[in-house]
């Protein structure tokens, strides 16, 4: 409202009813038209006498209404004048206010109104439903107002925007809009009409105000909620009506479900107590205070001791009101002195149990206090005479550090970097990592510096076994690499030695040493074999085995190898667990354990091989087996009384080449093959040895517990195929190989048997080849690893145009290392490198037939 010397603001829009009949001014413009038609349609001379006495007689309407307008029966108005008093109380409303018909017509308008929705002329005002149409969050509530409004019934909204309708200055407004309708009397020459009165008040300060009055009784009721007492009010009959969290915790209630007057005073005081509360009396306006001291029952039935300070306040006739009482827990503990004795009892327990060790020094660096932990971790600590001084039982090497931390810390510098430091004990790496604190002057009694150890001995150890794990890893893939390519090496070598042979006889000088050639390929064969054990990618033939009958049937054979001045005990363990290995490969491991058992006890002893089943809970109760997860195992172990191993050659007993014995009286890969063959099993392998006292290997192959129903195995040929008669053939065959030799060796042995060979360098060239020979190959054999496109890359694009086609994979990795690569349930054949001639023809042969 825009007020001026107390005078009310103009209102921007005032039109009154407007009085009259418009259908009376219709019928008389229709006789008046009517009868000039007629008159027209008419002979003039005709017509002249009708006309004479048309024009009479308006003249004496008109002559009529002249005197009745000059002595006051008739008023002329075109406007009614609008009631003074009604208009400067509109316009004296803080409120907007605004007058439509039920057209929506806009009748009037407040100067308030149009101050609320911005609108600077009278062309600008807007309705109450287009003024809240940008924002889409009041939509519904202008809904339901207009609804009301065509109902003829009262109906009032609050509405939240997110600026002024106005001018803004940014922030979120609230509006209550409110609509109720207007029942117009029947005026003179009118008829009785209903409007619609529009309300609309900028109710945001008085909702601030609101929001900052819940807001703070919000924080009063959490303080309240969490005071370090029990609250609660009960009315005159006894019913509790409020209490806080802290009780309602005391009481075992949730207080989210409580309800005012659910309780009563019986249901938490026990026996007589309630009695005792309601024999407070007083008279009219009077305020009593009283303390009691009883015992409350919990919810389940567990009594405590309580003070209760009770405060009520008396209303008319003397009636209770609502009273105000504060619960005091007076059970064991809850006292302050009780509560500063379990704060000291609470810090000795967090100090001393703590994994940490903690001590504080002096300027001098000697001990002054410690905690359990740290006379755990320096066990040859005496403090029962003169303090000891910390450096002294540190390795010497790292005193220096220690000892300038220490000098830091009593300067009082606060920034002082963790020191790792071994511990000085004998045989023993044990280390701590140290943090030195420093302690202000003033601050302790005589100390200076607070020292915190942590102990890192098993974190060392774990990066050490981490260490070589990635070192065993490295060596690995080296050797495994290193074997691939002498793989074709020797392959290239025994077959030509075999192409040879075939056109020599026994007889010829050459017979001979083309036979010792394949013979030295076919020992440096057997290395790359070990390599590619060691190094995890051989070809292993894993299958359902029962440890105890492999040992039975393996003792005759260890016997003989230990021979006489070794005595060989086996001890089968009781309902031995199936496991999943290669029978051939488990049997090399125990042979090669057996054997460097048999080498370390030269002079006679005794070896003892036993099986047994470990539990999961057993699985972690074992010396030395950091890495391996909990789990069922099958064990076995090899125990012999030789000469041990010394920790400096421990670390390196699975290295590759690494040999103790003399030169040219072992190839250093027994025990790195062990340790291939194992890992590629699933298992784990782990040695503990005592210098003199001899050695225990532990072979840990995970428990075979078989499925419902086995799947079938995808069919592959054996690296040792059956012999057949003939080995010739007419098919096309195409042979992809990226070694020249291994391919020339490999085209000759099968063009020899008949065979039609497309040779190709890569996958790439096999498949133009595929091309020129319209895919009139029958078999394809091709390496595994090649330069552009390896061999399982090939199948798959093979299988797109030949999907029948057969495949033999060569190569020098064990076939799982590829089979991954390839698209489930995908058959194939395979032949390990090297292979011999005859095993290459024979393949084929199978492959073709089959």
């Amino acid at each position: 409202m825009s007020e001026l010397d107390g005078a009310p603001a103009e209102p921007v829009i005032d039109r009154p009813e407007r009085s009259g009949n418009i259908w009376l001014l219709i019928a008389l413009a229709i006789l008046l038209i009517g009868a000039a038609a007629g008159f027209a349609m008419m002979e003039k001379a005709a017509a002249q006498p009708y006309v004479l006495g048309f024009l009479g007689v308006l003249a004496v309407i008109g002559v009529f209404c002249l005197f009745a307008g000059a002595i006051g029966f008739l008023r002329v108005s075109a406007r009614n004048t609008s009631n003074p008093i009604a208009t400067a109380f509109l316009n004296s409303m803080d409120d907007g206010a605004l007058v439509t018909d039920l057209d929506g017509r806009l009748i009037y308008v407040n100067q308030a109104y149009a101050d609320l929705t911005g609108a600077a002329s009278e062309a600008e005002v807007r309705v109450v439903e287009r003024v809240f149409s940008n924002d889409p969050d009041a939509t519904d509530a202008i809904f339901r107002l207009s609804q009301a409004m065509r109902e003829g019934r009262r109906a009032q909204e609050e509405i939240r925007m997110t600026q002024a309708l106005g001018p803004s200055d940014g922030t979120a407004r609230w509006y209550r809009v409110s609509v109720r309708p207007l029942a117009v009397p029947k005026s003179e020459g009118g008829s009785a009409r209903t409007l619609c009165i529009w309300q609309i008040a900028d109710i945001t300060r008085d909702r601030a105000e609101q929001e900052d009055s819940f807001q703070e009784l919000q924080r009063v009721i959490n303080f309240l909620d969490h005071a370090p007492a029990g609250f609660f009010s009960c009315d005159g009959a006894g019913r509790v009506v409020y209490l806080n969290a802290t009780l309602a915790d005391w009481l075992g209630y949730d207080l989210a479900q409580f309800e005012a007057g659910e309780l009563d005073l019986a249901d938490i005081v026990r026996g007589d107590g309630t009695e005792l509360i309601r024999s407070l009396k007083g008279h009219a306006g009077e305020v009593k205070s009283e303390t009691f001291d009883l015992d409350f029952v919990t919810r389940s039935g567990r009594s405590f001791p309580v003070r209760l300070l009770h405060r009520v306040p008396f209303g008319e006739h003397g009636n209770p009101g609502d009273s105000r009482t504060l619960v005091l827990n007076r059970s064991r503990g809850e006292e302050a002195s009780e509560a500063l004795r379990a704060a000291e009892v609470r810090f000795a327990r967090f100090f001393n149990n703590t994994p940490i060790a903690i001590a504080s020094l002096d300027h001098e660096g000697r001990v002054l206090r410690t905690n359990a932990p740290f006379l755990r971790l320096f066990s040859a600590v005496d403090l029962s005479s003169e303090s000891p001084k910390l450096t002294d039982y540190v390795a010497e090497n790292a005193r220096s550090d220690l000892d300038k931390a220490l000098a830091a810390a009593s300067h009082g510098i606060s920034e002082i970097a963790p020191i790792d430091i071994p511990l000085n004990e004998d045989n023993d790496a044990r280390s701590a990592t140290f943090y030195v604190s420093a302690v202000q002057d003033g601050e302790g009694d005589g100390e200076t510096a607070i020292v915190y150890a942590l102990e890192t001995t098993q974190q060392r150890a774990l990066e050490a076994q981490f260490a070589q794990s990635q070192k065993m890893q490295a060596i690995g893939q080296l050797a495994g690499g290193v074997a691939h390519d002498f793989n074709n090496v020797l392959t290239a070598i025994i077959g030509f030695s075999d192409l040879l042979l075939a056109s020599h006889r026994p007889t010829d000088p050459s017979f001979q040493d083309i036979m010792n050639i394949k013979q030295n390929a076919n020992r440096a064969a057997g290395l790359v074999r070990q390599l590619l054990a060691f190094s995890r990618r051989q070809t292993l033939r894993p299958q359902k085995l029962a440890l105890n009958d492999v040992l039975a049937d393996l003792s005759i054979l260890l016997d003989r190898l230990l021979g006489e001045k070794v005595e060989l005990k086996v001890i089968h363990g009781r309902d031995m667990w199936p496991v999943m290995a290669d029978l051939n490969q488990l049997e090399q491991v125990i042979v090669n354990l057996a054997v460097n058992a048999g080498d370390a006890m030269a002079d006679g002893g005794r070896l003892t091989i036993r099986t047994s089943n470990v539990t999961g809970a057993e699985s972690t109760q074992f010396d030395n087996t950091r890495g391996m997860p909990p789990g069922e195992y099958s064990l076995i172990e090899v125990e012999d009384t030789g000469h041990g191993i010394p920790p400096d050659v421990m670390e390196k007993i699975f290295d590759p080449f690494f040999s103790t014995k003399e030169v040219g009286k072992g190839t250093g890969l027994g025990l790195s093959t062990v340790y291939g063959i194992v890992k590629q099993t699933g298992g784990f392998i782990f040695c503990t040895s005592e210098v003199g006292a001899g050695t225990v290997f532990r072979l840990f192959l995970p428990r075979y517990i078989p499925e419902v129903e086995e799947e079938k195995p995808v069919e592959k040929v054996q690296s040792e195929p059956e012999k057949v008669a003939d080995l010739t053939g007419s098919a096309s065959i195409l042979l992809v190989e990226d070694e020249e030799a291994v391919r020339a060796f490999a085209a000759r042995a099968l063009a020899s048997r008949g065979y039609t060979v497309h040779e190709a360098a890569s996958g790439t060239e096999a498949l133009d080849v595929m091309e020129e020979t319209d895919g009139k190959v029958d078999l394809v054999v091709s390496d595994v690893v090649m330069p552009e496109m390896d061999g399982p890359t090939l199948l798959v694009e093979l299988r797109k145009t030949r999907p029948d086609l057969k495949i033999i994979f060569v190569s020098g990795y064990a076939e799982d290392a590829f089979e991954e690569n390839l698209p489930e349930n995908e058959k194939f054949f395979f032949l390990p490198k090297p292979f011999t001639l005859k095993q290459l023809a024979t393949t084929v042969k199978d492959v073709l037939n089959g």
